[in-house]
């Protein structure tokens, strides 16, 4: 894979809202802790919004130590990102209900549970690989081992967000 290299914001954008699903990760002053968590982008917002249960504590630690990262993978497209923000916890409930869904129905009975907080997280920098493909990567990664070279195998961007 090429060097990293300064990218467009609006790729990360494309790729995450693609992938959809993100490993949020957190530290709570000892360990860091990851989730997988169904992103809502709202680009204009410049902003990742996320449900979550306050039971789970996440939201606490997040007040102490707000700072972020969100990994997106599509191992199945070779297409990964990684972003890294700050993160702020409300109880913004017209929030809630905007970002409702079926798949919140899974976790609570209504946008009204209590328990429900809104992780918002306001991205400051990203980077993405993004590769055409397993079938053509590993023909190029072949192709460079026979040939004793290193392979491009796509982009891998730096990007200030």
């Amino acid at each position: 894979m090429a060097t990293a290299k300064t990218g467009e914001p609006q790729h990360v954008w494309d790729l995450a809202r693609k992938i959809s699903v993100a490993m949020l990760t957190n530290w709570d002053g000892k360990n860091l802790h990851s989730r997988p968590m169904s992103a809502h982008l709202e680009q204009d917002e410049n902003a990742f919004y996320f449900l979550a249960d306050k039971r789970s504590h996440k939201d606490h630690d997040i007040r102490q130590f707000p700072t972020v990262n969100l990994a997106f993978a599509d191992a199945s497209d070779q297409k990964y990102v990684s972003v890294t923000g700050e993160a702020t916890v409300s109880n913004d409930r017209a929030k809630i209900k905007e970002l409702w869904s079926v798949w919140a129905k899974a976790w609570w009975d209504s946008p009204e549970d209590p328990n429900i907080c809104v992780l918002k997280i306001v991205p400051t920098q990203a980077e993405y690989w993004d590769t055409p493909g397993t079938v053509i990567a590993t023909i190029k990664m072949a192709v460079a081992a026979a040939t004793n070279s290193r392979p491009d195998i796509g982009e891998n961007k730096k990007v200030s967000m």
